[in-house]
């Protein structure tokens, strides 16, 4: 299995990205020094790609193939392709505060702390569908780990398309992300131009 060591606020740096998308208080105090050169179209698309892989945590034939399943749905591509890659199990546990970083949140669902529906599921990408109940296991609740994430977390905002209940360490999917919903710093429309050709 492939694991991403790449340091993150260099990264985020590099694609001109706020590392809170993925959960980072930190922010860099080195500044990036970009030559002065008006970057490509392609350089651009690349760019708006690099991103949205980076901040979902995915490697390019995943990715690929989600623009693939996306394009053949009706609808807009984009939009499409955002909504599910944000209805990924890995990324609904960092949304309902049960992770800190979209990192840990893929950690804790590969080390079976988390229940869909009743079922333990350890695949980080497992699509959640509308109306599904994700949960810590009970047992994975008086862990230390999870206090401390239950504090951290605790004040983050939750999307309108999940209900959590915090203390019981429960949420509920009840919709299906829409695209205007989505608060990620990526131009999707980029993606599909730069996928299409």
């Amino acid at each position: 299995m492939a694991v991403n060591k790449v340091p993150v606020l260099k990264r985020c740096r590099s694609l001109d990205l706020d590392p809170t998308f993925l959960g980072y208080d930190k922010k860099s105090k080195r500044q990036l020094v970009r030559a002065s050169r008006k970057m490509s179209e392609y350089g651009l698309q690349l760019r708006e790609k690099q991103k949205a892989k980076f901040i979902y945590g995915m490697l390019e034939k995943p990715f690929r193939n989600y623009y693939e399943k996306a394009d053949r749905m009706k609808g807009m591509t984009g939009d499409n392709l955002m909504t599910m890659l944000e209805s990924r199990l890995d990324n609904v546990v960092f949304r309902m505060g049960f992770a800190r970083t979209r990192r840990e949140a893929r950690q804790v669902v590969g080390h079976k702390h988390i229940l869909v529906n009743g079922k333990c599921i350890n695949i980080p990408s497992y699509r959640i569908k509308a109306g599904d109940v994700i949960e810590v296991k009970e047992r994975s609740k008086s862990m230390q780990r999870f206090k401390d994430i239950a504090e951290i977390a605790g004040g983050r905002l939750t999307p309108e398309w999940v209900d959590v209940d915090k203390e019981a360490m429960k949420g509920t999917v009840s919709t299906l992300p829409r695209r205007e919903q989505i608060d990620v710093p990526v131009d999707e429309m980029l993606i599909v131009e730069l996928y299409s050709k």
